[in-house]
């Protein structure tokens, strides 16, 4: 596919992740009865809309998103319909308000699962890469894999002193070592096989010994199970990036970045542009497993953000209902305000220097 139509598809669906999000947060609100005003995609003029009892459904012009409104959530609003006052938000008790609110990043949760579960039995799992081709020529020679006697089928068990190299593990290995002689072991129909590769950098600069790394399919049950470790490994590795990306040293790396030519901090952020592009390059070479994965990867990772315990994010919702009833009476969310004009103005230095970045001065393979 395309690189063009890669990342269209990459967008789309993140766009549908969205509405995925609201629609976890309307689900909610439906099971407990909270009075839902609106369910809208995108902000901004209302293009088109429709009323099914209650709720109005609809289409607004600028397509960033959508949401999902609930009476009683905006303080600088009075839209509690007469007589619905018992199913305002901010009626309803905070088990169920804390459920409504939560429904929405636990939904990306879940879409990862699936897509990784998906990833696995049918892309195959680049957990356990296997060589299903072999490149005769690279660069006008033979290649290294050819001359080193690989065979379609093998499955790579070790590189150098890596044993049971992920397939990111094994690029990043064999493009550290251009021009060296690689040990490789391959299971080889149950038996070890030894061989030596040396990585050549072709025209494109990229590094390539002449394999195609698939994976191995796995049956639904195994897939599923596996899909929740991943998701459990993605979700671990993402909150120790948001740490680093809002810690001390990952502002000071973010602003020499932005403001010098120093080299761009691999740990730092990455925009939905930079993802996107990721996307289109995996789309364009035909490489679905870590297309998907990555999009997983980074629906996880909007979900987490969503889940940081500061307005307006869903996670200061639930943070302000819990001190809710640990207080014993309602917060004035009024003052609450300028706390969230505070967050967006961080999340938007960081979103706005991510793109900058991504656009002017990408990280290799952006």
């Amino acid at each position: 596919m395309a690189f063009g139509l890669s990342v269209l598809l990459f967008v789309l669906a993140l766009f549908a992740i969205v509405m995925i999000h609201e629609g976890g947060h309307y689900l909610g609100a439906r099971l407990y009865n909270f009075r839902i005003l609106e369910y809208f995609i995108g902000f901004g003029p209302r293009l088109w809309s429709f009323r099914r009892g209650e709720i109005e459904y609809g289409v607004k012009a600028i397509p960033a998103g959508g949401y999902v409104k609930i009476a009683g959530m905006n303080p600088f609003e009075n839209d509690v319909p007469e007589g619905d006052e018992h199913r305002a938000y901010g009626a309803k008790p905070v088990w169920q308000r804390v459920i409504v609110i939560l429904a929405g990043p636990f939904s990306h949760f879940l879409v990862a699962w699936l897509i990784f579960a998906a990833v696995f039995m049918f892309a195959s799992n680049w957990n356990i890469p296997g060589v299903v081709a072999v490149t005769p020529q690279l660069a006008g020679v033979t290649s290294p894999a050819a001359q080193a006697g690989l065979q379609s089928g093998d499955v790579i068990v070790q590189i150098g002193d890596l044993t049971q190299p992920t397939r990111d593990e094994i690029g990043t290995y064999q493009a550290a070592h251009v021009g060296q002689p690689i040990t490789y072991v391959v299971d080889r129909g149950g038996q070890a096989v030894t061989l030596t590769m040396t990585p050549i950098q072709t025209k494109d600069n990229g590094v390539r010994v002449g394999i195609e790394l698939s994976g191995v399919k796995e049956k639904p049950l195994v897939a599923f199970a596996h899909a929740g470790g991943q998701v459990w490994d993605t979700t671990v590795q993402a909150v120790g990036g948001l740490a680093r990306v809002f810690g001390p040293q990952g502002v000071r790396d973010l602003v020499t970045s932005m403001f010098s030519n120093a080299p761009r901090s691999p740990d730092g952020p990455v925009s939905l542009v930079g993802a996107s592009a990721a996307a289109g390059h995996a789309g364009s070479q035909g490489a679905w497993a870590y297309f998907f994965s990555l999009f997983a990867t980074v629906v996880l990772f909007i979900g987490l953000v969503n889940l940081i315990p500061l307005p307006p994010l869903d996670g200061g919702h639930v943070a302000i209902a819990l001190l809710e009833k640990v207080r014993g009476h309602r917060i004035d969310m009024k003052k609450v305000v300028p706390v969230s004009a505070v967050v967006l103005l961080i999340l938007g230095f960081f979103s706005i220097s991510a793109i900058i970045l991504d656009i002017f001065h990408p990280l290799p393979g952006t």
